[in-house]
């Protein structure tokens, strides 16, 4: 990835009963583009009697993103919602002046063994937008753009980004992409990607600008229009980042307390 900035291992961090990885934020950045906080949960194996239960907690001034790789999630918040999200698909909630959402194992899984793998993201809204009205929407897997190109397979999980669109309804320019390959592979987004970008490593082993890099690491750039890096067999990431066209005091806008049953 030209012109790294930073590079970063996930640090566990503990959101009630379930232990995540942490890639965002760290002390030498706070954020990524308007991205701001992202876990990766898992890979877990909960058994019969361990299940996700992050009860009723406050948001402002952002939205969340949650997409999964296994498992299951129940979301229920302050506006009547109550929604299971499955993986590939994204649950995108918009808390703008406030909302109160609760994340648990659904009541199906929760006698049985059961997985839990996935990113849960916060995505600041610009300023103008903070006090907006809170909204909620779910998109299913099957309508998140998804290609192949030359052996590489591609999905715009949100965002714009290779003159594409993600149905997610986003309010800032930015961009969430996976790219999965199955043999050594130049990926070459030199003109594609803009502003500040993330590429988080989730399994394999990239190769950028003479150095290996492997999973569980966060590498970021401050020009991503110059990315361009190797991707080993069998690896999978995903890229992040977009334009910062908002505040940077990004205790102010941001309220979140997380709370076991």
């Amino acid at each position: 990835m030209s012109n790294t900035d930073f590079i970063q291992e996930e640090k566990a961090a503990d959101i009630g009963n379930f232990l995540v990885g942490r890639l965002l934020p760290f002390r030498q950045k706070r954020s990524i583009g308007p991205f701001v906080f992202i876990d990766h949960m898992g890979p877990a194996k909960l058994s019969e009697y361990e299940n996700l239960d992050i009860g009723p907690h406050p948001h402002i001034g952002l939205s969340t993103l949650t997409y999964l790789f296994d498992g299951a999630i129940m979301h229920r918040d302050s506006l009547g919602t109550a929604m299971e999200i499955q993986p590939g698909a994204v649950n995108w909630m918009t808390a703008g002046k406030g909302v109160t959402h609760s994340e648990r194992t659904p009541e199906y899984l929760r006698h049985q063994d059961k997985y839990m793998h996935g990113l849960q993201i916060w995505i600041a809204l610009p300023k103008t937008l903070e006090f907006m009205e809170p909204e909620f929407f779910h998109i299913e897997a099957k309508d998140i753009p998804r290609w192949e190109e030359e052996g590489v397979n591609y999905k715009l999980i949100a965002g714009e980004a290779f003159e594409r669109k993600s149905p997610v309804p986003v309010y800032s320019p930015l961009y969430m992409i996976e790219i999965k390959t199955t043999k050594d592979t130049l990926i070459d987004l030199r003109g594609v990607l803009y502003g500040e970008s993330g590429l988080y490593i989730l399994e394999g082993d990239i190769e950028s600008n003479g150095f290996e890099y492997g999973s569980k690491q966060i590498l970021i750039t401050k020009e991503a229009y110059l990315c361009s890096f190797t991707m080993k067999a069998n690896t999978t990431v995903y890229i992040f980042g977009g334009e910062l066209s908002l505040r940077n005091d990004l205790s102010i806008g941001i309220l979140s307390q997380r709370t076991k049953k």
